[in-house]
């Protein structure tokens, strides 16, 4: 995790991209160690941690859908990306466990990576007690954000 962030830092800043992160699942764990990167004063703008349904609706616009959705993370990184004014944003949201939630199982996570102009969601099922799927769900994230960063110029 912590060279996937580095790769990102050394990437955003040579690219001149700012970036930032809304999180449900991970609870502030990619902002964690997007922070803990180089430089990141200079790139990383910030992120939300929206737990709560009724703040994901409120602060980042969430419709009335299930929240562990392709809707829902991708209205999360858009929502993010325009409050902060960022080139590019991920979200997280899930069921860590170890129960389901809105129809999906545990381990269960929508992923939604944005840019200005692009916004790209996905989808991933985990292992794991639900320690194992926020670090998994973490990694991914941060990979997603360098992805997104690699195709920018």
């Amino acid at each position: 995790m912590v060279t996937t962030a580095h790769q990102l830092a050394d990437l955003a800043e040579q690219r001149g991209l700012t970036v930032a992160v809304a999180e449900s699942l991970t609870a502030g764990n990619v902002a964690a160690a997007l922070g803990a990167a180089p430089d990141s004063a200079v790139w990383f703008r910030g992120g939300i941690v929206a737990y709560a349904t009724e703040v994901k609706r409120r602060v980042l616009d969430v419709p009335d859908v299930p929240v562990v959705s392709e809707a829902a993370a991708t209205a999360m990184a858009r929502g993010v990306r325009a409050l902060m004014d960022a080139d590019i944003a991920v979200a997280t949201t899930g069921a860590g466990g170890p129960d389901p939630q809105d129809g999906e199982p545990a381990g269960s996570v929508w992923f939604c990576v944005v840019s200005r102009g692009d916004a790209r969601a996905s989808h991933r099922r985990f292992d794991g007690d639900p320690t194992e799927v926020v670090e998994q769900s973490t990694q991914y994230a941060i990979e997603l954000l360098l992805s997104m960063a690699s195709e920018r110029t």
